[in-house]
C-alpha cells in the first residue's frame, strides 16, 4: 500500500489522521507524511496503518488482469445505515467483534 492508497481509504472511510495515527501506533505527522509521498514508515507500520484503516472499513482491492490496486468500503450503503441505526439505539456500550 502506497501513500496515496492509505490517503485514500481514511477518506472512504470518514475516520481522522489522528485516529488511524494512534489506532496504528504511530505519529499523526508520519502518517500525513506517509500519504503525501514521503517515505516515513516502515513495512511494520505502513501493515499497521492498513490494519486500522480495515478496522475502520475499508477493503484493499488486488491489482488483477483487469485493473489496478484500490479500496472500497467494506458494507453496503445499506449496511452502513443499519449499522448508524444500531449504533444509535442507546444501551449500554459493548465490545465491537470487529
Amino acid at each position: 500500500m502506497d501513500g496515496s492508497l492509505a490517503r485514500a481509504a481514511r477518506h472512504l472511510s470518514r475516520v481522522s489522521a489522528r485516529t488511524v495515527a494512534r489506532h496504528a501506533g504511530i505519529e499523526t505527522d508520519e502518517l500525513r507524511s506517509y500519504e503525501k509521498g514521503g517515505d516515513a514508515l516502515t513495512e511494520e507500520q505502513i501493515q499497521a496503518v492498513a490494519d486500522a484503516l480495515i478496522h475502520y472499513g475499508v477493503l484493499f482491492i488486488a491489482e488483477d488482469e483487469v485493473g489496478g490496486v484500490g479500496v472500497r468500503r467494506k458494507f453496503t450503503q445499506t449496511g452502513v445505515r443499519r449499522l448508524d441505526t444500531w449504533e444509535g439505539e442507546g444501551g449500554p456500550v459493548g465490545v465491537d467483534d470487529a
